[in-house]
């Protein structure tokens, strides 16, 4: 299974879509994807740089990974509100540990609204989706990929994100059912 946890509030609605989504996809690796409940955000407050008013992203992985081993899944995925930086960068739409099996995605910088656009609840899935794939890919060891149409393409800004399809190319596919062999979870 792959657990699904939202990291503070989050609308149900979009968590559930992101859920859908990607279970569409790894259910034909037999990889069930279920959303398992909300994890509040507070003991994460150690993770918040008052400075840049962000969240460092590689703070929340071990936390979530604890959960992973304590449900017995293959990998966990966040998602938050919460807007998320790495060091050397200015903001990540989501980070990935294939070491600890678990990804968090922000879609602060993913919504119109943080652009001062209209709200546009299907672009917003879409996007969320998107980078729910890019970074359980990486959980699942695969790299970035050069190809631009390849959800595994590196996301410089959110224009990388709406050019690139919610699929891994063949190359990348051929590569996570590999891994996947590996770790146990195909036979």
């Amino acid at each position: 299974m792959i657990a699904v946890v939202s990291i503070g509030p989050i609308e149900r609605s979009l968590v559930e879509g992101v859920v859908d989504s990607v279970r569409n996809y790894y259910s034909r690796f037999g990889i069930s994807v279920e959303f398992v409940g909300e994890v509040p955000a507070e003991p994460f407050s150690v993770a918040f740089n008052a400075r840049r008013n962000q969240y460092l992203g590689r703070v929340f992985l071990p936390t979530l990974s604890a959960l992973r081993e304590e449900l017995g899944a293959v990998a966990i995925l966040g998602i938050t509100e919460l807007d998320l930086y790495e060091e050397g960068l200015n903001f990540v739409f989501g980070l990935a540990n294939p070491s600890l099996r678990s990804a968090i995605v922000s879609v602060q910088r993913l919504r119109n609204e943080f652009y001062g656009l209209e709200p546009d609840d299907t672009l917003l899935l879409e996007r969320t989706v998107k980078e729910a794939m890019h970074e359980l890919g990486h959980v699942f060891g695969l790299k970035h990929c050069p190809n631009p149409r390849c959800v595994m393409h590196f996301s410089n800004s959110l224009l990388d994100t709406d050019a690139k399809g919610p699929l891994y190319c063949p190359r990348c596919e051929e590569k996570l059912e590999e891994n996947l062999r590996k770790l146990g979870v195909l036979s």
